[in-house]
């Protein structure tokens, strides 16, 4: 080996490629140390150019600041883009470097469109589920209130908007909906009436039930005398009945209308 030049000569350039690159690696990392590379500012923007509502910078990169580890160099982007996503109102967060010694975090925020359930979550208008100060979204518009079974987020806010267009004829409005574990539907409307839809058997069921009540809800109010429709069960195949704490006056208004002394609650069956 030793009396062979050209394997002597390749094993120098070996040791010597190896030896530059060494040196290139340390001068890299000793340059990667430098101060100047020490993250000074992380910069927290909206996603899509508008003012954030409820996330706020200050408060935002001074508590995340200090979990984030590294420089300009070695910070783990995708920790970082955890870190952010973890607070409140974000509900996505994307991460960038910016020489030489800044990152810029764009965030999309949750955009609340009422309660969930009953442990004080919130529902976004995407359908996404998360947890923040409820008090901070009642500031933006009185809040519906959804429940359901895990998972059905998504189903449930897709069933508020159609319910919204099918009861807006009569100038209803749902103020709250929610879906047993069963997977029937119950909706609170502007009036204060609740109105139990069942299940739904086929897509066109739940619009069949609503566009029968819708028909027959003028004729219903007008023969209240005085009061107002607690519940409605839609859930007979061509009738429904409700309970009320009014009378309701008969068809025929020329009839006496025989009253209890202490009418509390009358039930009856409208076809």
């Amino acid at each position: 080996m030793w009396h062979d030049v050209r394997t002597l000569n390749a094993t120098a350039s070996g040791l010597t490629a190896l030896v530059l690159l060494a040196c290139v690696v340390s001068g890299v990392w000793w340059v990667s140390q430098l101060p100047m590379f020490t993250l000074r500012r992380v910069t927290v923007e909206s996603m899509y150019g508008i003012g954030l509502q409820h996330v706020n910078e200050l408060t935002v990169r001074n508590s995340v600041l200090g979990k984030i580890k590294g420089n300009f160099f070695t910070a783990n982007l995708e920790q970082v883009r955890t870190t952010f996503e973890a607070v409140p109102w974000v509900r996505r967060a994307t991460v960038r470097r910016e020489w030489p010694n800044q990152l810029i975090v764009s965030v999309e925020e949750h955009e609340a469109l009422g309660t969930w359930g009953e442990d004080g979550r919130l529902l976004s208008v995407k359908g996404d589920v998360f947890t923040a100060n409820v008090a901070e979204a009642d500031d933006d518009h009185e809040l519906p209130e959804f429940d359901g079974p895990p998972g059905s987020e998504k189903e449930v806010l897709a069933c508020f908007s159609e319910l919204r267009k099918w009861f807006a004829p009569v100038k209803l409005v749902p103020e709250s909906l929610s879906l047993s574990n069963r997977y029937a539907w119950t909706v609170r409307l502007s009036n204060g009436m609740s109105v139990a839809l069942g299940r739904e058997h086929d897509p066109s069921m739940l619009k069949a039930r609503v566009e029968r009540l819708v028909g027959v809800y003028p004729q219903l109010v007008a023969r209240l005398q005085e009061g107002h429709i607690d519940t409605i069960d839609m859930r007979y195949p061509s009738g429904l009945a409700l309970a009320s704490s009014a009378l309701l006056v008969p068809e025929d208004a020329n009839k006496p209308v025989k009253a209890a002394k202490k009418p509390k609650l009358k039930t009856t069956k409208h076809t």
